[in-house]
């Protein structure tokens, strides 16, 4: 691969955001190479592009010798670590298995830079769920606030924060943090919210029902959706112009409902539905709401949101009407 090419390491590469990631690369025409890391083959095609070089890895990041080999086999001038244990509902039923996969993943990563002195900028994507529950009058959410994490997973994205700061203020490493929101968009695994809303409705529509049941956890819980296709041109930005040892919210800057989001798929699909909870999908403990200001990133990078919520859904709701697996 050519030297005078951008090195690009990728963790979590087969993932949802990974693939947007690699996709924004060839859509930018950016001459890259990109080395993808996962526990799991990617299953969309490497070699349909333009621009990018890309080469896969498949390795566990907690094996700290086959970290420590692909750092020094890509030898990358940046590295996005997507990599992640990311279900807030799953964390409470296996912390361990959280905490493992998040902080103790990004822990031998950033060893493993800091061992070979390798001389790279690491782009640490964090989560809003740090904040835990905020007051109201500290609406949106500036990335000043006090973190007051709330589940297993917000205490391990902390801890992988603080391990930043240490190892930027300690052993000088160029690292970035962001604390990201949730982000949604086609293609993104039903586990989440919006996706199996998604998913359950186009199945109601195919049904040809006057009004359909749908699944659903606390629908009165607030968020800051923003598209992922928004968030990694974000996180681009962040790697190329951001500040070394700083943390930026990723956000719309804009809340909605749950309650308010359903409403809005079903009338884009003409459909009835009938929300029911189920109460294996509550959360013993939640953020009634999350939204945050994206103010800094804008500021200071000149980045801001391009798709509308609107636009969102239509994309996720038509994605899932293209898609047998639907039913």
């Amino acid at each position: 691969m050519a030297k005078d090419r951008k090195r690009y390491l990728i963790t979590g590469f087969s993932g949802f955001v990974g693939r947007y990631f690699f996709e924004y690369l060839n859509q930018i025409r950016e001459r890259a190479d990109l080395f993808g890391v996962d526990v799991s083959e990617p299953s969309f095609d490497l070699k349909n592009n333009c621009s990018v070089n890309t080469r896969f890895f498949k390795v566990d990041l907690l094996d700290r010798s086959k970290v420590k080999e692909t750092i020094l086999k890509s030898r990358p001038d940046f590295i996005l670590h997507l990599a992640s244990f990311s279900s807030v509902a799953l964390s409470w039923r296996k912390p361990v298995l959280s905490f493992n996969n998040n902080t103790n993943l990004f822990l031998n990563l950033i060893e493993a830079v800091r061992e070979t002195g390798i001389r790279c900028r690491v782009l640490s994507v964090g989560s809003s769920e740090e904040y835990g529950i905020v007051r109201k009058r500290d609406l949106p959410i500036s990335e000043s606030i006090q973190l007051n994490p709330i589940s297993p997973y917000a205490v391990a994205r902390v801890s992988q924060e603080l391990l930043s700061k240490i190892y930027v203020d300690g052993y000088g490493l160029d690292i970035i943090m962001t604390r990201s929101f949730n982000h949604i968009g086609p293609r993104q695994n039903d586990a989440f919210a919006v996706s199996s809303f998604a998913k359950q409705m186009v199945k109601i529509k195919r049904g040809k029902k006057s009004k359909g049941v749908l699944r659903t956890g606390d629908l009165g819980i607030e968020r800051d959706f923003l598209d992922v296709r928004d968030v990694v041109r974000a996180y681009h930005m962040l790697l190329h112009k951001g500040k070394r040892g700083e943390i930026y919210n990723v956000c719309s800057g804009k809340g909605m409902a749950l309650k308010e989001l359903v409403d809005y798929m079903a009338d884009y699909l003409t459909i009835k539905i009938e929300p029911r909870v189920d109460r294996l999908l509550i959360r013993p403990n939640d953020n009634p709401i999350l939204v945050g200001s994206n103010k800094k990133i804008k500021d200071e990078l000149g980045w801001r949101p391009e798709i509308t919520l609107e636009k969102s859904i239509a994309d996720i709701c038509d994605y899932w009407a293209k898609r047998r697996g639907a039913e």
